[in-house]
């Protein structure tokens, strides 16, 4: 098994259609790691979401989790759904209930847990997520950022090893934004594996321990943030743009400002404090 909490390989998906949405698809997550996965609208990214929690089933080849192979009976199903949550883009897909507890509630109930345990686990996922003031509001009255929200909680509550955000900040304005990668950022310091799509570069630039660049539903480059970003073939093969920290210290390089010493920085804080510490030292 190793460090590898989800993996596939060869894995090749085609919806009814025959549009072939994963063209062998071999990658590897390594248990606790914080995972981008960039590319197009079109590029495979929600389709190899919901191959790694079995919502869909692979026309070819394996997917993996913590080294066992995925099985696609109902209590296989039941219990990798347990490990691995899945939080899709548009919140009106995962939302059915008719007040924010009882759509919060729901997992852990069906996971026979102590009534006392369940309203423990709902009332830390929504205070996490900032929605606990909305927990005997009904579902549809909520806006599209609180419904987003909610959606987190879902899969908050049941607490799996894995959380996997599609496009996790769509809708979200900049204070709630930053609220849910804080949030990211505990859960990952806790041991949660967290995986998530986004089209912001600058964010995934900064966060991710390692970006899976996606094209046509295949795996075209992965890497840390900055080989990926440096490479440049991928960059324009992809129509990815340059994150705006690695532009602005490619400047500061290019200008003299900044020598050749100085660590490419991963944060808009980080370059700060390069460039203070570079005129202190003038």
């Amino acid at each position: 098994m190793g460090d590898y909490i989800l993996e596939t390989q060869n894995l090749v998906f085609e919806y009814p259609d025959g549009t072939k949405a994963l063209d062998d698809v071999s990658i590897k997550i390594k248990k606790g790691h914080k995972v981008a996965v960039l590319g197009s609208n079109g590029a495979g990214k929600s389709t190899l979401f919901l191959n790694f929690n079995g919502i869909f089933r692979p026309k070819q080849g394996v997917v993996r989790f913590k080294g066992e192979v995925v099985r696609y009976n109902h209590r296989s199903l039941c219990a990798l759904r347990q490990k691995v949550g899945v939080v899709f883009q548009d919140p009106e897909t995962q939302l059915f209930s008719s007040s924010v507890f009882q759509e919060v509630s729901f997992g852990p109930m069906n996971l026979n847990l102590h009534k006392d345990e369940v309203i423990r686990r709902v009332n830390k996922a929504l205070v996490q997520t900032g929605v606990e003031e909305l927990k005997g509001r009904p579902t549809h009255f909520l806006s599209h950022g609180q419904k987003k929200r909610v959606s987190i909680s879902d899969i908050l509550a049941m607490e799996p090893e894995v959380i996997i955000f599609d496009e996790p900040t769509d809708c979200l304005d900049p204070k709630h934004t930053l609220q849910i990668f804080e949030l990211f950022e505990q859960l990952n310091q806790e041991g949660t594996t967290i995986i998530f799509s986004t089209h912001d570069v600058d964010l995934a630039y900064a966060w991710a321990d390692e970006i899976i660049v996606m094209q046509n539903g295949r795996v075209i480059g992965c890497g840390n943030p900055i080989e990926v970003f440096s490479d440049n073939v991928l960059l324009e093969q992809t129509e990815l743009l340059t994150p705006m920290v690695m532009d602005i210290f490619s400047e500061l390089k290019l200008s003299g400002f900044l020598d050749e010493n100085n660590e490419i920085p991963r944060s808009k804080d980080k370059l700060l404090e390069i460039i203070r510490n570079k005129r202190k030292s003038n």
